[in-house]
């Protein structure tokens, strides 16, 4: 990896490209600690200290916005309203029939689907943006803070109609970054700006630990922790990597007196065909129960439950209708996004066919079969992956944000595998020498 970064740098578009997208980066890391009018920050800090490694239920948007969310900063909602509006799209195209012709038109129809995406990202900012500024008014964003209630000193509606302005403006600014690393840098750049997000709380939280620890003044759990991230990150691209491959042999054809197909190639699937999307899907879920009881009033039976079972990671309830969420969604996801039947009917327009089944309805049964068999392993180590924070919270006292968390990792793994692949692709694109000199 570090060969093709070294690589890309020799070489003088690339290297432009690099450059662009690590000061789109640099002004990415500016706006996460930039307040926004209307907020205390001081009062902020004291909170944010005191709260150190208790983030309660805003800890997965903060970790997805570089811990901007807790700062209550411009890019306070990062990616997470993109990546929502992404996924609800996505969903929604296989349940509404236009937005399932728009994706088969191509690229004019991809266009559309994008900009609905970004109609659909802003609403959400605004709803987001407006539910944290509430939440901080009422004092409920650091429910342990003594000064959290004085967060927003001035209370009127003027002032919170700014604040949400300013976060959704914010999130706009942060999905046009992305789009023009996409367009102007290297890999993609929603993804990269995750990346960076994740990878930013990762010297905080591995410090904490070290201050945390008692072994040789908190040395032995830090290098114990790095141990067993660097175990994790080459566990992960093992299987990331992992695929099925069915091979598909194309019948050859003579139209005129030329002859077409004849070839021979596979269809690869890949053991992680959901890749993360469950682990979100599942964290979100468990944190909708939590929310509604922290806002709701009173002391009923049902609020008193929820918060003993489903507020702490490490309550064997809350592990395993985790477990349980993540393995549905991988199911659910890789059935809304790999369709056999589709792959089954244009193999056979373009004369293909496995080796041994027959075209049409046994070849999407048959990869149906497959896919069922691959998934299941696929979503047993998506599971286990993503309670390792529950492990390290019984192991080490660590906080839920656990720096080599199961999310993290997943993301930051296959973010970094795709860009360095776009890199190498592109290496081989500019060195390739041919076969006449």
């Amino acid at each position: 990896m570090l060969t093709a970064f070294a690589r890309a740098f020799k070489t003088p578009d690339l290297r432009k490209k690099l450059l662009f997208t690590l000061g789109i980066i640099v002004v990415y890391r500016v706006g996460t600690h930039i307040p926004i009018p209307g907020v205390n920050y001081q009062a902020v800090q004291q909170c944010v200290n005191e709260a150190s490694g208790n983030q309660g239920l805003f800890g997965l948007v903060n970790m997805f916005s570089g811990g901007a969310l807790l700062q209550i900063t411009v890019f306070a909602l990062g990616i997470m309203p993109y990546i929502t509006a992404s996924i609800i799209l996505q969903l929604l195209t296989v349940v509404i029939p236009r937005l399932e012709a728009l994706k088969k038109e191509g690229q004019a129809g991809t266009a559309k689907i994008t900009q609905y995406t970004r109609y659909l990202t802003v609403a959400l900012a605004i709803l987001q943006g407006t539910g944290l500024v509430a939440t901080a008014r009422s004092g409920a964003l650091f429910s342990g803070c003594t000064v959290a209630s004085s967060i927003v000193p001035d209370q009127a509606i003027f002032t919170t109609i700014t604040m949400v302005i300013c976060m959704t403006a914010g999130t706009a600014v942060v999905m046009w970054l992305g789009e023009l690393v996409t367009d102007r840098g290297i890999g993609n750049g929603m993804s990269i700006l995750m990346f960076i997000s994740i990878a930013a709380t990762f010297p905080s939280a591995l410090w904490a630990i070290k201050k945390q620890g008692t072994l040789a003044d908190g040395w032995i759990e830090f290098g114990t922790v790095i141990a067993v991230g660097l175990i994790m990150v080459a566990l992960v691209v093992f299987v990331e990597q992992a695929q099925r491959r069915i091979p598909v042999q194309y019948a050859k054809r003579m139209i005129g007196r030329r002859s077409y197909g004849g070839t021979s190639t596979y269809i690869p699937l890949k053991v992680n065909q959901a890749g993360v999307i469950p682990v979100i899907f599942a964290s979100s879920l468990l944190y909708i129960p939590a929310l509604i009881a922290q806002f709701a009033g009173g002391n009923s039976g049902w609020k008193q439950w929820v918060t003993a079972n489903l507020t702490k990671g490490d309550h064997p309830i809350y592990i395993t209708l985790y477990f349980l969420l993540i393995v549905f969604f991988a199911f659910f996801y890789v059935a809304i996004s790999f369709n056999p039947e589709e792959v089954a009917d244009n193999m056979k327009k373009y004369g293909g066919f496995i080796p041994g089944i027959r075209a049409g309805r046994p070849t999407a049964e048959y990869l149906s079969y497959v896919l069922n068999r691959i998934t299941w392993p696929g979503s047993l180590y998506l599971g286990l992956i993503a309670l390792v924070p529950t492990m390290a919270l019984v192991g080490f006292g660590a906080s839920q944000n656990f720096p080599f968390g199961g999310t993290s990792i997943l993301i930051i793994v296959g973010v970094g595998l795709e860009t360095v692949k776009q890199i190498e692709s592109q290496l081989q694109q500019r060195n390739y020498e041919g076969f006449l000199r």
